[in-house]
């Protein structure tokens, strides 16, 4: 009778827990469009302790913490949240690591540590761990769109380093597929596709084509992104530098 009880209690708390997931990802969701991306990272942390598997939840504590973390003003605070990026990835490869998100996830954390890491050779490790996880995330699905955006930023920001960055990636990292520009325009294509209303793929897409010398694809790029409507955060900016961009071309 007491295993029983037991059982039945256990039950109990469970659809309390399940319950009171769906109710923090509502919340969560709702923040999110109402551009409150801070609250909305506390909310899927608020999963995290009672799910710390939860893989949805690990995912959107990834990207939160990666985008919250771009506009923090100091450098070292910057740092910490790109950080946390990287641990909720990481534990995200370790819950599940046949899944396609857990790949992109920590590809794009990875490229986050980029821009804070002071040590050149951790920096470089970053690099190559962009590719590989982003590689890793396409053999499972194809049509990941984020992943084949990672994919294109890769190949632009590669092609578009400084000469001594570049060499220095070749000299650790001899073994990385050389950045190639069409692979860029390609990857950021298939990403269009699959996700239309993801503007920032469109303002690196315009800049691709523009490196390419391809003015005329560029402006019908820029002429599409800023007619996009704002869903996240950050997207009045991007529409801001689409505009400028264009202005500049035409």
């Amino acid at each position: 009778m007491k295993q029983i009880l037991a059982i039945i209690l256990l039950f109990i708390s469970f659809l309390s827990y399940s319950q009171e997931t769906v109710t923090l990802f509502k919340e969560a969701a709702n923040f999110e469009y109402n551009f409150k991306e801070q609250e909305a990272l506390n909310k899927y942390k608020q999963i995290l302790i009672t799910e710390p598997n939860n893989s949805k939840a690990l995912v959107k504590a990834t990207e939160l913490s990666c985008s919250t973390g771009e506009r923090l003003p100091i450098k070292n605070d910057k740092r910490i949240t790109f950080e946390s990026a990287l641990a909720y990835a990481q534990r995200l490869i370790a819950a599940d690591s046949n899944n396609a998100d857990s790949y992109y996830a920590l590809a794009l954390a990875s490229g986050k540590m980029t821009e804070v890491e002071t040590e050149n050779k951790k920096m470089i490790g970053y690099v190559r761990d962009v590719k590989m996880n982003a590689d890793k995330a396409l053999r499972i699905n194809p049509h990941h769109a984020m992943a084949n955006f990672i994919e294109g930023k890769w190949h632009y920001e590669m092609i578009t380093l400084n000469w001594a960055k570049r060499f220095a990636v070749k000299a650790l990292y001899g073994g990385l597929p050389d950045a190639d520009i069409d692979k860029a325009i390609e990857y950021f294509e298939k990403c269009k596709t699959i996700e239309p209303y993801f503007m920032l793929n469109y303002l690196y897409l315009a800049k691709a084509y523009k490196e390419k010398n391809r003015p005329a694809q560029a402006i019908e790029v820029l002429n599409n992104l800023v007619k996009l409507p704002i869903r996240t955060f950050d997207d009045k900016d991007y529409k801001a530098e689409g505009q400028k961009l264009l202005q500049d071309l035409q």
